[in-house]
């Protein structure tokens, strides 16, 4: 077939998503299929619109390999959808809605998904006073991968309250989420629909342990910054709550092809202590990334994950 893999962009994740795609396009290359890698964020030497380079290409299916806005907020979902072109992961209002932490909160929730309270904040309110009791964590509205997260604490040099020089997401971000900060470990799952039924199915839980620090988006994507333990060595009830959680949320969300759901664990709480914090619908496929991890556990290989993917979007 002919696959063109959407690449790149404008975002805070744009470095990641070409790493993504060039995995892609090999994995692509190796399963027999004609491909065409093309970064949305380089400008055409004729000045062609992203839609008349997709049509060009002439795609039998657009692989997805893009990270952030506006690639997986739904924009260039949209697109695809009025140019009648088949795509990998999920569609607008999904992606619309799972970007926005807000939202997805107010789906997942009154759905039986356990998730850490806190609410939107105008940035130039916390040079006055904090929104939550320390430790709290304020971040983006909507962004993924941990992009533009901070922790506020009694000890941190951001001031009391924060000043509005103090370097933070405050200074790029209009509004924020406040959270209260969960103590514990980080976890995460990922779901890859099953073919032919088209269920999501979990495929393992990791253990996420930066060496310094909080998980944040350099943590995430430098080698050796954090040490990735799966399956987690935790209780078996928790590593089951985990799983029906993320599940839960794929299903709820109506995430397509594969996603990957983020979470708190508070040993402290017992099995109440897990939170799911957001819904990743367009999860890295680096080498670093945690799908091809833990696809590889279950005995899915990088090669046969971009496969599943690919067919999962034709289904």
């Amino acid at each position: 077939m002919k696959v063109t893999v959407l690449m790149g962009g404008w975002s805070a994740e744009r470095e990641v998503s070409l790493v993504s795609g060039k995995g892609i396009a090999g994995a692509a290359r190796a399963l027999g299929h004609s491909v065409t890698e093309l970064d949305m964020g380089a400008a055409p030497a004729d000045g062609a619109t992203l839609a008349e380079r997709l049509l060009a290409t002439k795609p039998d299916v657009v692989f997805n390999a893009l990270h952030g806005t506006p690639g997986e907020d739904g924009t260039v979902q949209g697109l695809m959808d009025l140019l009648g072109l088949k795509y990998t992961h999920s569609g607008v209002t999904t992606s619309a809605v799972a970007i926005d932490k807000e939202l997805t909160k107010k789906m997942l929730v009154p759905a039986g998904v356990r998730m850490p309270g806190g609410r939107i904040v105008a940035s130039e309110s916390l040079y006055e006073r904090d929104p939550l009791p320390r430790p709290y964590v304020l971040k983006p509205v909507n962004e993924g991968s941990s992009v533009g997260v901070a922790i506020v604490t009694a000890e941190s040099n951001y001031g009391t309250p924060i000043a509005s020089n103090a370097p933070g997401p405050w200074q790029q971000y209009p509004q924020l989420l406040a959270e209260p900060f969960i103590a514990g470990l980080e976890l995460t799952v990922a779901v890859l629909d099953h073919l032919p039924t088209g269920i999501g199915e979990p495929l393992a839980v990791t253990e996420l342990k930066p060496d310094t620090g909080f998980y944040d988006y350099e943590a995430k994507y430098t080698d050796g910054r954090t040490t990735h333990i799966c399956p987690a060595q935790i209780p078996p009830l928790v590593t089951v709550a985990a799983l029906e959680q993320a599940a839960l949320a794929h299903r709820v969300l109506g995430c397509r092809g594969v996603s990957r759901s983020d979470f708190r664990y508070d040993p402290s709480e017992g099995p109440n202590g897990l939170y799911l914090l957001e819904v990743n619908t367009q999860p890295g496929m680096t080498p670093l990334s945690l799908v091809p991890e833990q696809a590889r556990v279950r005995g899915i290989s990088y090669e046969a994950l971009v496969g599943r993917l690919i067919e999962s979007a034709l289904a």
